[in-house]
């Protein structure tokens, strides 16, 4: 009205504050506000303060009705977080991807609420997380949890957290698991599932209820494989009309016993990562934090530790990156090891200069000060390095095996 807009411009300006954009709409609207507001006896000064007023809701601002729907979420999920840690992470991990946090950083969030977390495994993991009694497994329950006894429930990771299963091969095992599966060719056949699934199940650790640790089930799961090919129907038929049918058959059937040697650990949480993303056995920053400190880099915990501006070298697994639109280029970096975790601002210039590192690092170094203001805590990066070189001290036999230290790292993505 003080401007003179008649109803349908006055619509179009309300339009123009609700598109949420930094370069919106709205200023096509300047000039006819601020000269109606004139022509009605406002002055000049007072006018363009209401335009820039309006202006910045329509960059940043939203209904009133928003912010309240925004503000109950906030506060229940903030509720059920600090009463049910079990529930609401076992919900965010059904809820991947959430493009935010990774499993891996639920997982850790989760044992540090004291939640006890049980493996995937195909005679207890359904495809979605699922909340467990803690008696039920008390073999399996993760040492790494603390206050267990604050808890409810126990979570157990589902079948969806395996690279390579499909959810359809996931939810018929399952579906079929009406009994405990006795051996993994049971499993093949009750859920009709392929070689591929169950070799995917294999390489995330999954038949330990069966007895058989990860090498094991890997060597079983592809003789499987091998068995199933040459026992398709059209083989079938071919073999009853060749002279020497059992002769193949055989061959194959009756593979010598073999010991395997016995992973370890390191190699244990490369495979975990490679194949779940996330271990619950072990972090690999708290594995290599000897050979760290030898090279002068502390884990990322210690920032808590250091008063505001000091300096430090900190050695954290890159958890996340982040590039608001808003933030004139700053790059926010998260990183963890096996007790907490550290947020990172990185400048624009540095993201130039230390692009390499910034963007190929799963281990990453920084050079630069804490910044506290009361209760959170930054620290400012002024420098950046690639330390995925220290993987090898993961397990040196596991990188003889792949080749190359750069293929260990991409493990960890």
């Amino acid at each position: 009205v003080a401007a003179g807009f008649t109803g349908s411009e006055a619509d179009q300006l309300r339009r123009a504050m609700a598109t949420f954009k930094k370069h919106g709409e709205i200023s096509r609207f300047h000039d006819k506000m601020v000269t109606g507001m004139i022509k009605r006896g406002y002055e000049a000064d007072f006018a363009e303060r209401c335009f820039r007023q309006i202006e910045g809701f329509g960059t940043y601002g939203f209904p009133e009705s928003h912010a309240a729907s925004f503000a109950l979420l906030v506060y229940v999920s903030a509720w059920i977080k600090c009463h049910y840690p079990d529930v609401f992470i076992c919900a965010l991990l059904n809820a991947q991807p959430l493009g935010f946090y990774a499993p891996a950083q639920l997982i850790a969030e989760a044992k540090r609420s004291g939640v006890t977390i049980l493996p995937v495994d195909v005679n207890h993991s359904d495809w979605d997380s699922q909340l467990t009694k803690l008696v039920d497994h008390p073999a399996d329950h993760n040492a790494g949890a603390k206050n267990a006894e604050q808890t409810c429930h126990a979570l157990r990771l589902g079948l969806r957290l395996v690279k390579g299963l499909a959810r359809g091969e996931g939810e018929r095992i399952a579906a079929s698991r009406d009994s405990a599966f006795a051996a993994m060719d049971e499993v093949m056949q009750r859920a009709d599932v392929s070689a591929r699934a169950i070799q995917a199940i294999a390489a995330a650790d999954g038949f330990t209820s069966l007895g058989l640790a990860r090498r094991q089930a890997l060597w079983q799961a592809r003789r499987l494989g091998r068995q199933r090919h040459h026992e398709l129907p059209l083989f079938a038929a071919t073999q009853l009309q060749d002279d020497r049918p059992q002769q193949a058959t055989t061959t194959i059937g009756r593979e010598p016993q073999v010991t395997l040697p016995v992973a370890s650990l390191g190699h244990e949480v490369v495979e975990d990562y490679r194949s779940l993303g996330l271990s619950l056995k072990a972090h690999p920053l708290d594995m290599l934090a000897t050979s760290l400190a030898a090279a002068g880099w502390q884990l990322c915990n210690v920032i808590a530790k250091h008063r505001d501006g000091q300096r430090l070298r900190l050695a954290g697994l890159v958890t996340m990156r982040q590039r608001p639109g808003t933030a004139g280029g700053t790059v926010f970096l998260t990183i963890e090891d096996g007790q907490g975790q550290a947020n990172v601002i990185i400048r624009p210039k540095l993201t130039v200069t230390y692009r390499e590192a910034l963007l190929r690092s799963q281990i990453i170094g920084l050079v630069g000060r804490v910044q506290k203001v009361q209760s959170v805590t930054h620290f400012i990066a002024e420098s950046l390095f690639n330390l995925n070189g220290f993987l090898h001290h993961l397990d040196d036999d596991a990188i003889k095996t792949a080749g190359s230290v750069r293929m260990k790292s991409r493990d960890f993505r």
